[in-house]
């Protein structure tokens, strides 16, 4: 198993640069960000973009992975997003892993003047963007009309560091995603159940969580790939659970360990904020980053 954070780009560069360097420090495999424009209780403070904020990052880390958990295509083209993405594998030496889902109806969702759209435009859109960019990165040019989004000749000299692209990790749960995550992800990535993080308990998740691998395996099984070259990656915070596997490092190794059960390579730690759904003990925090794995043995 393995263990990564996502860091909240809510810092001033001055300050942010020596999180993303400690997170390495720290030995954690893969540093993450939220790719929003603004997201929840945090919109009215500062928040950066993520690209300019993942570039940083790899200016200021030498060895750790970096990401987004999740683009979406609320506000994001695949033509513009294509090219920094290879811009930012670049930068990074190879470094770089696209976390993408379909997005929801939060202030991304009509931040550009538009109407918010349907749970199925949204899954629509969806599926051709991630077909799109999948072309982009993998061929030097492309030519596409699509229902929703066009390239004309879209040029992506010279391609990903990483071959034949960058690794996505498909954030899904429905039907429609997991088939995109069998055909197109090199991982995949869930919450939880999103019914159960107000009154379900964490048998509760860990029951829902054992049902969407199962539906990812029928899904891979339909496109003729083994789910065991998936990685699966639970990004924590939005399970009945909360912030309790932080608690301690003897509580998040029984919370790793339950869900190593159920097959999940990578879990995902939210670094810590102060008064925020976020916040935890940041000495637990690092004790969790540095001792954790070695006691799941």
């Amino acid at each position: 198993m393995r263990l990564s954070t996502v860091i909240l780009p809510i810092h001033r560069w001055s300050q942010g640069r020596h999180i993303w360097r400690r997170a390495e420090d720290l030995g954690f495999h893969a540093a993450y960000t939220y790719d929003h424009l603004s997201w929840r209780s945090f919109r009215d403070g500062p928040w950066f973009g993520a690209v300019p904020t993942l570039t940083g990052a790899a200016s200021v880390t030498q060895s750790m992975r970096l990401g987004t958990l999740v683009t979406s295509p609320n506000f994001r083209h695949p033509v513009t997003l294509a090219k920094d993405l290879i811009t930012l594998d670049d930068v990074s030496g190879g470094r770089i892993t696209l976390g993408i889902g379909a997005g929801g109806n939060g202030f991304d969702a009509t931040a550009l003047g538009q109407e918010a759209w349907t749970p199925k435009e949204r899954a629509d859109r969806f599926g051709e963007f991630v077909a799109l960019l999948d072309r982009l990165l993998t061929e030097d040019s492309v030519t596409e009309r699509g229902t929703f989004y066009a390239a004309d000749e879209a040029r992506n000299i010279p391609g990903c560091v990483q071959r034949p692209r960058l690794p996505f990790a498909v954030a899904a749960t429905g039907p429609r995603g997991m088939r995109l995550a069998a055909r197109y992800g090199q991982a995949w990535v869930t919450t939880g159940d999103p019914k159960l993080y107000e009154e379900g308990t964490p048998e509760q998740s860990v029951a829902a969580l054992r049902g969407q691998i199962e539906r990812l395996g029928k899904a891979c099984a339909e496109t003729g790939r083994e789910v065991a070259e998936l990685d699966k990656i639970l990004l924590t915070g939005f399970t009945p659970d909360r912030s309790r596997p932080l608690e301690s490092v003897e509580a998040f190794v029984d919370f790793a360990g339950r869900h190593r059960e159920l097959g999940f390579t990578e879990i995902v730690i939210h670094w810590p904020i102060p008064d925020s759904d976020f916040a935890a003990d940041q000495a637990v925090f690092e004790s969790i980053a540095t001792e954790a794995l070695s006691r799941l043995g």
